[in-house]
């Protein structure tokens, strides 16, 4: 009788995807660059989000013709950590996000959250879906380059100690799914309001859930 293949890994983004967080850091984002002089649009903020603090710092710089010394940049990053540190009491876990990974390490499924925040934003994060210090997790600090560079998951991956490759990655943001194709995993989009398939613009996952406010979601194949 043959061996039955072992199921893939699962490589979760955070903010968007296990936490309702996004809002929050919008307006941490908004409240920075004020404190800089740059006032923007929140949907120009939002459309970037997923992407590390300095990459999306820099496209944003960019779009708007600006430029900032390093200690500018720095004291932006600084005013936005403080700023969705004070914000982070109203975040809460998306619907079925601690079901599906209590799910999954109840059936021996490895998993492993990659996320583009850095340790001190993921740890609260971490305490509010009732997860151990010990989940698998890779931030910011540990990579050279963030999304949509593959690093994070290529390196939760490594730490589940399986093939990226036969990983499955779960994300909600453009910058997801980007990683996922440059790791050459298996991408899985979460399909919300903010996250229409139009603004996947040629980057679709292999296929997306659905989420309900009943806390259940279907797999479906996209087009």
């Amino acid at each position: 009788m043959g061996t039955q293949p072992a199921s893939p890994a699962f490589l979760f983004d955070l903010d968007g995807t296990l936490v309702d967080s996004v809002y929050q850091h919008v307006l941490a984002w908004r409240e920075a660059l004020e404190a800089a002089g740059i006032e923007l649009s929140v949907w120009r903020i939002h459309r970037r989000i997923g992407m590390s603090g300095g990459l999306f710092l820099n496209a944003l710089l960019r779009e708007v013709g600006r430029r900032m010394s390093a200690d500018e940049e720095a004291r932006v990053l600084r005013v936005h950590a403080e700023s969705y540190a004070r914000q982070v009491s109203q975040v809460r876990p998306l619907p079925g996000a601690r079901e599906l990974l209590a799910y999954l390490s109840k059936v021996h499924v490895p998993w492993a959250i990659a996320t583009s925040g850095r340790l001190e934003s993921a740890r609260p994060t971490l305490e509010m879906l009732g997860l151990p210090a010990s989940t698998p997790l890779v931030t910011r600090d540990q990579v050279k380059h963030a999304k949509p560079d593959p690093d994070l998951f290529i390196a939760a991956a490594a730490l589940l100690k399986v093939p990226v490759e036969e990983s499955v990655v779960v994300g909600d943001s453009v910058w997801d799914l980007l990683a996922a194709r440059r790791a050459r995993a298996l991408a899985v989009g979460l399909l919300r309001a903010a996250t229409a398939k139009r603004n996947w613009s040629g980057r679709a996952p292999t296929a997306c859930i659905r989420t309900r406010p009943t806390c259940c979601a279907t797999l479906t194949r996209s087009a």
